[in-house]
């Protein structure tokens, strides 16, 4: 079996990874893919929204399995423009991924199946949610509606930050806006899980716990992820079974309720306040850097899950799980997530110490002249397996420290909350 893997960061690095050594696999495919996946695949250069260009080369190369890693192809609805061809495609098609899409579309969907998530208004200009905002209460958070790649959103301490967040959306920041959300801060502490689905068996691919700001202890601006730890340090029977029942199985009977199938990985950004969850956002797809977190442990046969997905037949596959802990930190470039430097040189890769339990997976990354460059704000990431997260972030810095990159940063502290 062929297979093609659509995205070029750490997630698709990371499944790349982790189907290279399934059975019945022949060729992997990454369009366009980074210099981590040079090593495993053929890259081919090509935008990820080229749909026609994607089909050719699919065509031409004999693919069977296409899989879809970042959210922009599945909104703009790669999966429906391959529902005639014969390759296998796995992903949400363009309903089911407004989910993701359209944050409104999803707190509505909470509101019409019960599912418990923050209180929220609608607004459709800048004067009007300002009126909205002198009236609230602070601390408050604000979201642009479409996506965002995980920077859309502002946790609001006072009116003016709130006002300021507000003019950035409508001016375009994350493009064009024609509605901005505004919802009550929920206390308690977020928790990252994730569902995989055929359309009618659903079955849990473990938990993750996400740091998104970009400064140690939490601080500063939201990013695309600094780094994740699995399991999440919250999750237990009860929690798991709540999460089930009041968040996962409403949204996927509500799907069904409005004739819309979910097919693919669900990522459930979760607030959790008591032994209670509450939704923040989904994801359709696999979380980034969560997936480079998760992927790791896992034991069963990769594509032979996703390939089941695509057969409609998930509910004969078992998915185990290695017993350890795993660990995740993003070595960003300076300046990240604001401006940042391309193109920059990194040396002493091939002196990163890596085994089973200790790995690495490039994301912004390039190859020229056999040498890596630093293309992007989030540009490697390096994962430990381990019996404690504390030993796992020692070999992780350990490696960061090896390599010696003066182009870039991380976070010392991912994890602490686990740790300390």
């Amino acid at each position: 079996m062929n297979v093609g893997i659509i995205g070029s960061g750490g997630r698709e690095h990371a499944i790349c990874s982790s189907i290279k050594n399934s059975k019945n696999i022949n060729k992997i495919y990454c369009f366009p893919g980074n210099a981590g996946t040079c090593d495993l695949a053929t890259n081919i250069e090509i935008d990820v929204s080229d749909f026609d260009k994607i089909r050719n080369h699919v065509l031409t190369k004999n693919i069977d399995l296409l899989i879809v890693g970042p959210e922009k192809p599945l909104v703009e609805g790669i999966v429906d423009f391959f529902q005639n061809d014969k390759v296998k495609i796995f992903g949400p098609n363009q309903l089911a991924s407004q989910l993701e899409g359209s944050k409104i579309f999803t707190k509505n969907l909470c509101k019409k199946f019960n599912i418990p998530t923050a209180n929220f208004g609608i607004f459709q200009n800048a004067n009007e949610s300002k009126k909205f905002l002198k009236e609230s209460k602070y601390p408050i958070v604000i979201k642009a509606d479409g996506l965002a790649s995980g920077k859309g959103v502002y946790i609001c301490e006072d009116q003016d930050y709130a006002f300021n967040a507000i003019d950035e959306i409508f001016n375009g920041k994350f493009g064009e806006a024609k509605n901005v959300l505004v919802e009550e801060f929920l206390r308690g502490e977020e928790m990252s899980y994730f569902v995989i689905s055929d359309g009618n068996c659903v079955k849990s691919f473990d938990t993750a716990q996400d740091h998104k700001r970009v400064f140690e202890g939490d601080k500063g601006q939201n990013s695309g992820g600094m780094g994740a730890y699995s399991p999440s340090r919250l999750i237990n029977a009860d929690l798991k079974k709540k999460i089930i029942n009041k968040i996962i199985n409403p949204t996927m009977n509500g799907l069904k309720e409005l004739n819309i199938e979910y097919k693919g990985f669900l990522y459930a950004g979760l607030m959790i306040k008591d032994n209670e969850p509450f939704l923040i956002e989904y994801n359709v797809r696999m979380g980034d850097p969560e997936c480079q977190t998760i992927l790791p442990k896992l034991k069963t046969d990769l594509a032979e899950i996703i390939l089941a997905c695509c057969e409609n037949r998930l509910d004969q596959i078992e998915i185990e799980w290695k017993e350890l802990k795993s660990m995740c930190i993003v070595l960003c470039s300076n300046g990240y997530p604001e401006n940042y430097k391309k193109n920059i040189l990194i040396e002493n890769i091939e002196k990163i110490i890596t085994n089973k339990n200790n790995l690495y997976f490039h994301a912004g990354t390039s190859l020229k002249d056999k040498k890596i460059y630093a293309t992007g704000g989030r540009v490697l990431n390096f994962i430990s397996l381990s019996n404690n997260f504390l030993d796992g972030r020692k070999k992780i810095i350990n490696n960061l420290d090896i390599l010696d990159w003066n182009g870039g940063f991380y976070r010392k502290d991912i994890g602490y909350k686990v740790i300390d």
